[in-house]
């Protein structure tokens, strides 16, 4: 990120761009992996593999690893992270659209506040985040059963997830199990906050990634997917996706993000919550034929709203 004749700011706009499009493409490139790879293992060797390639990367410039008392608790944090919250979407992405999944793990931040007063003994939430947090339910429920809440979306709910569970069992569950993703990641999140980490977030990123990664490759082999995958029978575009999951969403995305946090407020970076889904959307329905039906824009407009007001929220003293 330090690229020569560049000023701050012009890699500030260089890195928001990288998060805000590549991460919101990345569920289109799953979508796309996972056609001819099985799931946990296309997520598994795409984290064990970015992760083991930035710790070659930072033990080259010198960066001492974590201990081991460090280490396995970076592990954890990979688990919920990497396993949960990532392993899941890409599970789900099998039943589902990648722009439905990227709203649905769009919930991230009102999880995030929500978890951080229950569990960790953060202050309780403000009546706009409140708001926001029962904005991202409200929409959450158009996205998944448009009738319940807006009966003139009722023309449009034969196509929504849990409208289909008689006809397509898998997407219903793989609606809910995308929310549940979406609160791992953040159990992964203020978990991390409470342990002792590197110095280097780098090194933490990757140690986490490598930890994520191994146990997906685990769960995968005891699911049976490496018997089941045969290497030959992998299509280009699956090869392509699985290439830009590892290069951009893990490597180059990963790395900005990290870059950012050291270089930008909270609360500008947290801004992808809600740029990535609306991208997610947009690719979608763009390349992949992906349905924009009304109540989708509508339960999409809901979230965010909500989102947008978590995330604004000033924090309490």
């Amino acid at each position: 990120m330090s690229a020569v004749g560049l000023s701050r700011q012009s890699r500030l706009y260089i890195a928001f761009f990288l998060i805000y499009f590549i991460w919101g493409s990345t569920y289109l490139a799953i979508r796309y992996a996972i056609e001819t790879i099985p799931p946990f293992l296309m997520a598994g060797m795409r984290f064990t593999a970015a992760g083991l390639l930035m710790l070659l990367f930072l033990r080259w410039r010198g960066v001492a690893l974590p201990p081991w008392s460090q280490y396995w608790r970076l592990a954890v944090v990979g688990i919920f992270l990497f396993v949960g919250g990532n392993g899941l979407v890409v599970w789900a992405e099998q039943y589902i659209d990648s722009g439905l999944a990227a709203l649905l793990v769009s919930m991230l931040p009102l999880w995030l506040i929500v978890l951080d007063w229950l569990w960790a003994g953060g202050p309780p939430p403000t009546l706009r985040a409140m708001l926001g947090i029962t904005l991202g339910l409200i929409g959450t429920i158009v996205l998944l059963r448009p009738e319940w809440l807006v009966p003139a979306l009722a023309e449009t709910s034969s196509a929504a997830p849990l409208a289909r569970q008689a006809e397509a069992p898998g997407e219903g569950w793989a609606s809910i199990i995308t929310v549940s993703a979406s609160a791992l990641w953040a159990i992964g999140s203020i978990y991390q906050k409470k342990i002792e980490r590197p110095r280097s977030i780098f090194m933490s990123a990757a140690c986490q990634m490598t930890g994520g990664g191994i146990v997906l490759l685990l769960l995968s082999l005891v699911l049976g997917e490496w018997q089941q995958f045969d290497p030959r029978g992998v299509s280009l575009v699956s090869l392509a996706g699985f290439a830009y999951l590892f290069c951009f969403g893990s490597v180059v995305a990963i790395s900005a993000y990290v870059w950012l946090l050291q270089n930008a407020t909270a609360s500008a970076v947290s801004t992808y919550a809600f740029v990535n889904p609306v991208v997610a959307l947009f690719l979608g329905w763009l390349i992949a034929d992906e349905p924009m039906t009304l109540a989708i824009l509508t339960g999409a407009g809901i979230i965010l709203a909500g989102v947008i007001l978590v995330i604004l929220t000033p924090a309490k003293s």
